[in-house]
């Protein structure tokens, strides 16, 4: 069962929510209609590391307003999933999924006004036996 919300805490998420990194110089925008969909932590090498909690968004539904050229991309293992950082101050601030290409996942701690630290009862997904990978 996924997690979706459209308020978290006291805060509503808007239909077209700005995102942005720590220092300011990536600002993107989220067209989120139904809210923030499938919420969850991940086990990988990477998401334990990083300690983000997301969600996902179609690849259309992400604009990056400003700081395109402060996005460092990280790839490892299969070189499928395309994780997205800010140059200045490191923040994680998106990936293009591995186990769907068709979507982006987000740093929920980007968004503007939300403290993902506040959601119940997030689910954590099992990015150690990733579905793609081979036996």
């Amino acid at each position: 069962m996924s997690l979706n919300l459209t308020q978290v805490g006291d805060i509503a998420v808007q239909q077209h929510h700005l995102a942005r990194c720590h220092c300011g110089c990536v600002v993107f925008e989220l067209y989120l209609p139904q809210g923030l969909i499938d919420i969850r932590r991940c086990d990988c090498s990477m998401c334990r590391r990083r300690g983000a909690i997301v969600a996902s968004v179609n690849l259309d539904d992400i604009t990056i307003i400003q700081g395109q050229q402060q996005l460092l991309l990280y790839q490892f293992n299969t070189y499928t999933a395309k994780h997205y950082f800010c140059h200045q101050c490191g923040i994680y601030t998106h990936h293009q999924r591995r186990s769907n290409p068709h979507q982006y996942a987000f740093n929920i701690g980007c968004l503007d006004g939300i403290n993902p630290l506040i959601i119940p009862n997030v689910p954590t997904y099992d990015g150690i036996n990733h579905p793609t990978d081979s036996d």
